[in-house]
């Protein structure tokens, strides 16, 4: 598990990136917790920025912050957005949705050209899928449909539960998540596409092509991944 250095460390980088009067997206997640906080940090000594979250959890730790919040609906195009990631390959293709926001940040993600990923060293993987399944975005009622689809394909797939609460964990969308570990996963362009095609389905934690560039911090030092 990342040490709060490491964190912190990605975070500086990510916000070095941050300029005056820039409309900016900021994910979910521990890691961008730590992005946050040096965010706001950086707005009470001046900095001026508009901020449009990918969860309810983002926009109540922005407010928190005193960071000035705005939507796609007022700025369709972002300057940059920063996020966290469960796994990345080496070309820079992401795993995401442990946090259960992955429909608001990939559409978050697509409104920007430059997409700064900031995870700790563990979270890199040679080919996606090593460390933990896909997560999969799904309305309630189609949920076992989909699930019955995914296991004919060979998916190992289980309904994800909250925590403290009974029942299924639901998103910011009103949705469950299911997550799902396939075999391998050769190609994940193709499987995103795949998935996404099932009735039901809303979006996947395939993200693929998106990503500029990649910060990854450990205990001792910063890595830079870039997009090929």
């Amino acid at each position: 598990m990342a040490n709060i250095e490491s964190k912190r460390r990605v975070a500086l980088a990510a916000l070095g990136h941050v300029k005056d009067g820039m409309v900016i997206g900021v994910g979910t997640g521990s890691t961008v917790s730590c992005f946050i906080e040096i965010l706001g940090e950086r707005v009470r000594e001046g900095l001026k920025i508009l901020a449009v979250p990918t969860s309810h959890q983002s926009a109540i730790l922005l407010a928190e912050q005193g960071v000035p919040l705005t939507t796609l609906t007022e700025h369709p195009s972002l300057d940059l957005v920063v996020d966290g990631a469960d796994e990345v390959d080496l070309d820079l293709n992401l795993i995401k949705g442990g946090g259960a926001a992955l429909t608001q940040e990939k559409i978050v993600a697509s409104a920007t050209e430059c997409l700064i990923i900031i995870v700790d060293s563990s979270k890199v993987v040679k080919r996606l899928g090593e460390t933990r399944g896909v997560p999969v975005e799904v309305i309630p009622m189609a949920w076992k449909l989909v699930k019955y689809k995914l296991e004919k394909k060979g998916a190992k797939v289980v309904l994800r539960e909250g925590m403290g609460k009974a029942g299924p964990v639901v998103t910011d969308n009103g949705n469950f998540i299911l997550d799902v570990n396939f075999p391998e996963i050769r190609n994940p362009d193709n499987l995103e596409r795949e998935l996404n095609s099932i009735p039901g389905i809303v979006e996947n934690g395939l993200f693929v092509g998106l990503a500029e560039l990649v910060y990854v911090g450990n205990d001792k030092d910063l890595k830079v991944l870039r997009k090929k």
